[in-house]
């Protein structure tokens, strides 16, 4: 099948490069031309517009975004609607949120053009280990896009499915990056446990090693953990600064526009943002307090 890949990135190049080596024609635009030069060794097609982009495909024409969420996917879907005919399919691929992928699933429709909305995990890794998808849209696109999804997935029957329709895949893509954000959080809190308690000398990557067979806590996560330890023990040149692709967010709002409790996720976001707070307010007020209504000692500034 050919397919065109907007968005030739870390993980857009690797879904190009896995779906060239799966048999399949791949039509390339990226902004910058490092990309383009590499999609062409590998035996891509690389193009320089939007238009050259419709005009190398043939119909029903596949155009899938890997670009990043918000106004970029905004212009580009706006863009594509105006270029593609009615049959056509536009997959986006990155981390939008789900309400505006139902939006643009309905804009697209009333063109006549299919949009499939594709939540993709599997980051740096996919290339070699495939990509797990979440895929919302109409029917006869995905099953148009069945032979990609099967060859980009790790295996052909899984790490992929149809969950709905158009905002359903990032949908559950959503609440998929909620849930790592606990997970990490727990792993996390968990190592420095072990980290703080200095009278046992724990080896940090020996103890990984341990859980990472027969434990329930073993993971994909767990297996990364146990290769950054061994790396950098110490974690020494690693700032205390853990950022968010905003996944996070939506989820926690969710909760709340749902009544559903998330305490779990919430607190992991929330540990995301204190992470980052190198002058915190709230920590020395709250020491103020203690010197107010205890008299507890204030440790001063170095």
């Amino acid at each position: 099948m050919r397919i065109a890949i907007v968005g030739l990135g870390k993980m857009g190049g690797n879904m190009a490069e896995r779906l060239l080596r799966g048999g399949h024609e791949v039509v390339g635009l990226d902004f910058s031309p490092e990309p383009l030069a590499a999609l062409k060794e590998l035996g891509g097609k690389p193009v320089q517009s939007a238009e050259e982009v419709v005009a190398a495909l043939a119909a029903p024409r596949a155009v899938w975004l890997m670009i990043p969420s918000g106004k970029p996917v905004e212009s580009a879907v706006t863009q594509y609607c105006d270029l593609l005919d009615a049959g056509d399919i536009l997959i986006d691929g990155g981390n939008s949120n789900y309400r505006d992928s139902m939006r643009r699933g309905a804009y697209a429709g009333e063109r006549g053009i299919q949009f499939v909305d594709c939540g993709t995990s599997g980051g740096i890794w996919g290339l070699a280990e495939g990509y797990s998808m979440m895929i919302g849209g109409p029917d006869l696109a995905v099953d148009t896009l069945r032979p990609v999804f099967e060859t980009l997935a790790p295996a052909a029957d899984r790490g992929w499915g149809h969950v709905g329709p158009s905002g359903s895949g990032h949908y559950v893509k959503m609440v998929h990056n909620g849930i790592e954000y606990g997970l990490m959080q727990a792993y996390a809190e968990g190592y420095s446990l072990l980290q703080h308690k200095e009278e046992f000398g724990l080896d940090l990557a020996q103890v990984s090693k341990i859980w990472q067979y027969g434990s329930v806590v073993r993971s994909w996560l767990l297996d990364l953990t146990t290769e950054a330890l061994e790396e950098n023990p110490g974690l020494e040149g690693i700032a205390p600064w853990v950022s968010d692709s905003g996944e996070g967010r939506w989820t926690v709002m969710e909760s709340i526009d749902l009544a559903v409790p998330a305490p779990v996720i919430a607190m992991a976001l929330y540990e995301r943002f204190r992470s980052r707070d190198t002058d915190s307010f709230s920590d020395r007020l709250l020491a103020a307090m203690r010197n107010k209504f205890g008299g507890h000692a204030i440790k001063e500034e170095s």
